[in-house]
């Protein structure tokens, strides 16, 4: 098993929500977060341009079992891109168990 975590734009999450259903994701979890990186975002109030270096963005933690990673990752990437600095980051690790907490049951089912 996998759990891919992507940092996108909130203003693409909707459209990766949609594209991840799509191709049979039905479970993630998602937060808003704040963060620093190569993006400056600038406000402008009164007139005046102010540029800040904290970049909102979404997060999102998607478990899959190890046949089903690249899909999600391609279906992330084509669905989130806008091919402009900032459009985020996928990050991949291995999970080495996963449990229903309702059943007890354990492995891969648990993603079903």
């Amino acid at each position: 098993m996998k759990k891919i975590e992507a940092i996108i734009r909130k203003s693409k999450y909707r459209v990766v929500k949609e594209a991840l259903q799509e191709v049979g994701v039905s479970f993630f979890s998602y937060w808003d977060v704040t963060g620093i990186g190569n993006e400056k975002e600038g406000h402008v109030y009164r007139g005046v341009s102010y540029s800040t270096s904290d970049i909102q963005r979404r997060h999102l933690a998607i478990v899959v079992n190890d046949d089903f990673e690249e899909i999600t990752i391609k279906t992330i990437i084509e669905a989130a891109s806008t091919g402009q600095v900032g459009d985020g980051k996928i990050f991949v690790s291995d999970i080495n168990e996963a449990y229903r907490i309702r059943t007890g049951e354990k492995g891969r089912e648990t993603l079903n």
